[in-house]
């Protein structure tokens, strides 16, 4: 889902959009503040200097099929083409293009590393499609709010939790009951 705003608001206080899983949003607006709280997930917040506009996608997993558009966007290189395709229709150009990435955090002990895939893939992205990387947050084991003034390319990031990865409680079957040499009739 892309929600776009439009230029030019009368008041000085500020709109805070939440983008979720799977979404993007992009601005060109001083007041407005897109914010999104990620664990393993990653969001990218991208900005055009010149033509002040700004936004920031929040995508679950490096890559995937899917057969719907609302389920792409939780793959990298969807959300991130959704991105940039939404800052170019309000008027930003791809070569001024600058990104932030965040998140990507290793939540759980034992499983797959989601979050450094979803890194690695973000930073392989911008390195291919040429948008220089001019600040990151990435890893560790803490979940993160971000908050990202796209009209004006600002971001904030503060880690929300920084314990170690909680460890896999596995669970272990008790043992089979002792016979004790009793014959029973059903």
């Amino acid at each position: 889902m892309t929600a776009l705003a439009s230029a030019s608001s009368s008041t000085n206080a500020f709109r805070r959009l939440t983008v979720a899983q799977g979404e993007t949003r992009v601005s060109d607006e001083d007041d407005v503040i897109l914010t999104t709280v990620l664990g393993s997930c990653v969001a990218a917040c991208f900005y055009d200097p010149v033509a002040r506009v700004g936004g920031i996608n929040h995508y679950l997993l490096a890559d995937g099929t899917a057969s719907d558009t609302a389920s792409m966007q939780r793959y990298g290189v969807y959300a991130m083409e959704v991105l940039i395709n939404a800052m170019l229709a309000m008027g930003a150009s791809r070569h001024r293009l600058k990104a932030r990435i965040f998140g990507g955090a290793r939540m759980r002990e034992g499983f797959r590393d989601i979050g450094g895939a979803n890194i690695a893939f973000a930073r392989r992205f911008l390195t291919d499609e040429r948008i220089p990387l001019v600040g990151e947050d990435v890893g560790g084991t803490g979940a993160r709010r971000v908050e990202f003034r796209p009209g004006l390319g600002l971001a904030r990031c503060r880690v929300v939790t920084d314990a170690r990865a909680v460890p896999v409680i596995r669970r272990v079957p008790p043992p089979p009951p002792q016979s004790t040499g009793d014959v029973e009739f059903f």
